[in-house]
């Protein structure tokens, strides 16, 4: 009984540890782990790192063959967690695979690990909101490869259609209407999100599709500068 109870457990450990990613770290150079508190900067793949970097090693997250928990997300935290084991405070994507219909299910990244030396001020530079001197607002919108391959919908500002948004997908659009606004789709259910546009300023909306009873329904995130821009910038679409 006790050789079966262990047989169990170890078998539950192996199934959940192989719906993960596959982590692999290579590191040249170490320092003492970083504390919880500080935070790990992701740069993104379009995005340069500043001069006063000292790159400490590699770390590849891939595809087990059984993955099933390993959207964008989960992917940026296993290498920030690798990057603060190593006693670095950034990383930078320097590959990102999304899902694909005839291939993995996964978000496979490649981002080397940094340590630099006036991270409070690169942090502070990065997350400095700046506004352009144009007549029109930036939103970059943006759909990773996943669930929901065949299913498309409509994305509407108010009562303007502004791009289709399909799998694996990203595009850029000049907004020139200022104010409080509604970003929003549907399929068989309506998704929306409020928008306060303002002239000059960059907007990063995230979609995807979530579980519908016929249909996948849409789903809508406006992010956070900061995440968007890393998110975007390190999205390589096929409809590019």
């Amino acid at each position: 009984m006790k050789k079966l109870h262990l047989f169990i457990m170890t078998a539950g450990l192996i199934f959940f540890s192989s719906c993960s990613h596959r982590v692999s770290t290579s590191l040249s150079k170490s320092y003492p782990a970083l504390n919880y508190q500080q935070e790990v900067v992701v740069i993104g793949l379009d995005q340069p790192a500043p001069e006063n970097t000292e790159v400490l090693g590699q770390v590849k997250l891939g595809d087990t063959g059984f993955s099933t928990k390993c959207n964008y997300d989960m992917a940026i935290d296993k290498a920030k967690l690798e990057a603060r084991k190593a006693g670095g405070n950034a990383i930078k994507i320097i590959e990102h695979r999304p899902p694909s219909l005839m291939g993995s299910s996964c978000h496979r990244i490649t981002a080397n690990i940094l340590k630099i030396d006036d991270i409070q001020n690169y942090s502070a530079e990065a997350e400095e909101e700046v506004l352009l001197d144009v007549d029109y607002a930036i939103l970059n919108v943006y759909r990773y490869g996943g669930p929901g391959v065949l299913v498309g919908y409509d994305l509407f500002l108010g009562d303007s259609v502004i791009c289709r948004v399909r799998n694996n997908f990203k595009t850029t659009i000049h907004i020139h209407k200022d104010g409080l606004n509604t970003l929003w789709a549907r399929t068989e259910v309506k998704s929306e999100v409020p928008i306060d546009v303002k002239m000059g300023k960059e907007y990063y909306l995230r979609c995807g599709i979530g579980m519908g009873a016929f249909v996948g329904h849409p789903k809508l995130e406006l992010m956070d500068s900061k995440t968007g821009k890393v998110e975007f910038t390190s999205f390589n679409a096929k409809n590019q």
